[in-house]
């Protein structure tokens, strides 16, 4: 594991290439093309509930899958891409696993870098969840909603954590402590400001007593692991509850399939969760 301060030493090529995920699994960009497929079949057979807008642009949307029950279980998932890439349509296919199990699912999207810099992102996604919580029963998704997201969406996973709307969280391959982004090259569309990390960052900010499963991939690059153990050890200090989970085998991308699956370990974690 990669020493908590050791990142502060390094150039900006070093630094930018312990957060390089597309460097470090090569195959990677072949996953998020296969994802976008299966999401495009995916969503053309759920058309229904897609692009529901939130605020004013296409970005600023929701792809709403309710179940049968609208008093099923809920799994809203946040798209990652640094903060800079993808979107909502792309990773509907990372919940075939929970509407296989019977629950609704929502997938928002937001205004990327550079157009958008980290604090108008974070006010986005809340905006977008202060309209699921109005306007979700209406539309057949009234459960208990169980948050999750992978990198950067993970970052904004436990962000959002204390909506009153989640019941519990799972950000997965998250990025907790936004310090060593600003050294990096994705900080050019990015440009944090300081006061940005100490606003943004969950490792730095009062803990949310809510369930949380802080996951990552035990084949992810040492930074990602490193940042996912110690925002957990922060936690468990603290007395939150919920596990850390290193999922054996996984790299930054394929950890997913764990999540996507209707029997994979990140799916029962994220029924543990709801189960308290």
């Amino acid at each position: 594991m990669t020493d908590s301060t050791a990142w502060r030493s390094w150039d900006r090529a070093t630094l930018s290439a312990a957060y390089n995920n597309n460097a470090a699994v090569p195959s990677g960009s072949e996953m998020v093309a296969g994802w976008a497929a299966a999401s495009a079949a995916l969503r053309a057979h759920h058309p229904a509930g897609l692009d529901q807008l939130y605020g004013t642009t296409p970005r600023q949307g929701w792809d709403l899958f309710p179940a049968a029950r609208a008093d099923a279980p809920c799994l809203v998932f946040i798209h990652g891409g640094y903060w800079q890439k993808n979107s909502r349509e792309g990773f509907s296919c990372i919940i075939e696993g929970a509407l296989a199990k019977g629950w609704s699912a929502a997938l928002p999207s937001h205004t990327l870098a550079p157009e958008a810099g980290m604090t108008a992102i974070v006010e986005e996604m809340r905006a977008a969840m202060d309209w699921l919580g109005t306007q979700g029963r209406s539309r057949g998704i009234a459960g208990p909603v169980i948050l999750s997201g992978w990198s950067a969406g993970g970052h904004l996973t436990a962000l959002l954590a204390d909506h009153p709307l989640v019941r519990a969280a799972l950000p997965i391959s998250a990025i907790f402590d936004l310090a060593p982004i600003q050294g990096t090259g994705l900080n050019d569309a990015l440009k944090l400001t300081e006061a940005e990390i100490e606003a943004f960052s969950p490792q730095r900010l009062a803990l949310v007593q809510k369930p949380m499963a802080v996951a990552y991939g035990a084949a992810e690059l040492p930074e990602l692991c490193r940042q996912s153990v110690e925002f957990h050890a922060r936690r468990a200090a603290g007395g939150a509850p919920g596990p850390l989970l290193a999922v054996k085998g996984a790299n930054h991308f394929s950890i997913l399939d764990a999540l996507r699956q209707p029997e994979g370990e990140l799916l029962h974690a994220a029924e543990a969760l709801l189960r308290g």
